[in-house]
């Protein structure tokens, strides 16, 4: 849930009279203009942990033997660790975690395991820490006599009827667990999950036969799938498809073509299907199409088609869903080199802004990530994935006046890929500097409009009547939007600025001091 404001003071001032004053607002055009303050503030450049952001920390388990996750194991990885493999160290605050469903591939998904389930979101939220959850039934590939050799059938998922009714099942587990949850992956389908090698869903591989198109009934199939899940995902959630055609084909229908429109600006943060589907790309820069990603999967009436012209298009199509909905994934061949490496010889950098990454493995594939080490980038990726808020400069007032509007200004610029994907609350912080008391007013913004670039908005709060004349502090605070996590300050958003953060609340000091009248 959303907060407005509240108060807290050892003063008889009470959270009911600050709503009404919040909610009936007096007439101001009478009140007493204010002065302002300009304040400028210093960029930092150092790495930190910031909530639903950066290199991910990666685990699996088995149905068939669940091993829960631990607490304190998590909390760690808030603090610089180096991975298997890696040449490098990350701070990380999400887990991107395989639940492989492999002994409920024919039934329904035990009691035992769903409160197993619960047990590992109550860890992960006594860590500081959120989630991405991927619901599947294999991650082995088993090698054999097949065209694609490394990989053959039966590969391992579950028919429809299964997935739907396991899919029902989780409904409840996704809504109580919504607050750590970042963003939820379709899964189900296919090895790993990736609705490729599937024995139930179609198979494009190879291995499914020479025509390799998905057809018209496999397309409905997968799209049924992709519906129950918006249904069972809280609506504050997105959902992560594996291919931009997905999405296409979910929003327009099985025909719709690759040209086919990207989410709008009017369109982003509705809640509607359109603007909760994500996508994730498992396969960033290892090849032309990213083995894959960028491809046209035909239908019953159209061939498949992988050619430039293709690549081209859903590349554009995926760049302008990127900046509204959430985009993360994994590295996965060394073999695209040197266009995965650093720049100038490669677009590494370039890749994750144009798509607007949110996060990656930290963990796979370190072929390629340790290149970016080597290369001298990796630095900026950790600090630049996802959003990286810089605050410029502000204009504070200097008097306040109880039960009018005041006006702040506040110059930043983001310089990470993406902007927040999730919603949360700015807050304006007022610390009285006699008893610690405080006031925290809502400020007109939504940071999933923070786009990549100079941010800037002058925006009106209202002092409510009944705050205690005297001198306070102003801070930013921006929390998690669920009241279960408004208050720990390891679910706030830092500032990337030298001084400004405070870590025992979580908020960010504007270092200004203002009277109020």
């Amino acid at each position: 849930m959303h907060r407005l404001f509240t108060i807290t003071s050892t003063a008889s001032v009470t959270l009911f009279a600050a709503l009404l004053v919040y909610t009936c607002r007096p007439a101001t055009k009478d009140l007493p203009l204010v002065s302002g303050v300009h304040i400028t503030y210093t960029a930092s450049d150092a790495d930190f942990p910031n909530p639903e952001r950066g290199f991910y920390r990666y685990s699996e388990t088995r149905t068939s033997q669940f091993t829960g996750l631990d607490a304190t194991e998590l909390q760690g990885y808030r603090s610089p660790q180096q991975t298997s493999s890696a040449n490098y160290e990350v701070v990380s605050t999400l887990v991107f975690r395989y639940y492989i469903l492999d002994n409920f591939r024919d039934g329904p998904i035990s009691d035992a395991i769903l409160t197993a389930l619960d047990a590992d979101m109550d860890a992960v939220r006594s860590a500081g820490v959120k989630i991405i959850p991927r619901f599947v039934y294999t991650v082995t590939a088993a090698a054999g006599n097949c065209p694609e050799g490394f990989i053959c059938p039966p590969y391992g998922d579950a028919p429809k009827a299964v997935v739907l009714n396991h899919i029902q099942q989780l409904k409840p587990f996704f809504e109580q667990h919504a607050d750590v949850i970042a963003s939820v992956q379709m899964g189900f389908i296919g090895t790993w999950g990736e609705q490729y090698y599937s024995d139930y869903f179609g198979d494009p591989s190879g291995n499914g036969g020479q025509d390799y198109r998905l057809t018209d009934a496999n397309w409905q199939d997968r799209l049924d799938v992709l519906r129950a899940l918006l249904e069972a995902v809280p609506e504050d959630r997105m959902v992560q498809v594996r291919y931009p055609q997905i999405k296409q084909r979910y929003v327009y229908g099985i025909d719709a073509p690759i040209g086919s429109e990207p989410l709008a600006a009017a369109e982003a943060f509705t809640a509607t299907d359109k603007a909760r589907i994500g996508l994730h790309n498992d396969c960033f820069l290892s090849g032309p199409n990213d083995i894959g990603t960028y491809e046209d999967y035909g239908n019953s009436s159209r061939p498949r088609s992988s050619d430039a012209a293709v690549v081209t298009t859903l590349r554009n199509y995926m760049k302008e869903e990127g900046r509204y909905v959430v985009v993360g994934g994994e590295t996965c061949s060394d073999d695209y080199s040197p266009q995965n490496d650093c720049e100038s010889a490669g677009m590494a950098q370039q890749e994750f802004a144009d798509m607007h990454y949110s996060y990656l493995n930290a963990h796979y594939n370190n072929a390629v990530n340790n290149d970016w080490q080597d290369g001298g980038c990796m630095d900026a990726i950790k600090r630049n994935l996802g959003y990286r808020l810089v605050l410029k400069d502000a204009t504070l007032p200097d008097q306040i006046f109880r039960g009018a509007e005041s006006r702040i200004t506040l110059r930043l610029e983001n310089n990470g890929y993406a902007a927040p994907f999730n919603a949360r609350p700015l807050l304006l912080v007022l610390r009285n500097q006699a008893d610690g008391a405080i006031v925290s007013i809502p400020v007109p913004q939504d940071v999933r409009t923070w786009h990549t670039g100079a941010v800037q908005f002058t925006a009106a709060v209202l002092i409510p009547q009944e705050l205690p004349a005297g001198t306070y502090e102003l801070l930013l605070h921006l929390p998690d939007a669920y009241e279960r996590l408004a208050g720990r300050p390891e679910y706030s958003i830092r500032l990337a600025n030298d001084g400004v953060w405070e870590e025992a609340t979580g908020y960010n000091q504007l270092h200004h001091a203002v009277q109020v009248k």
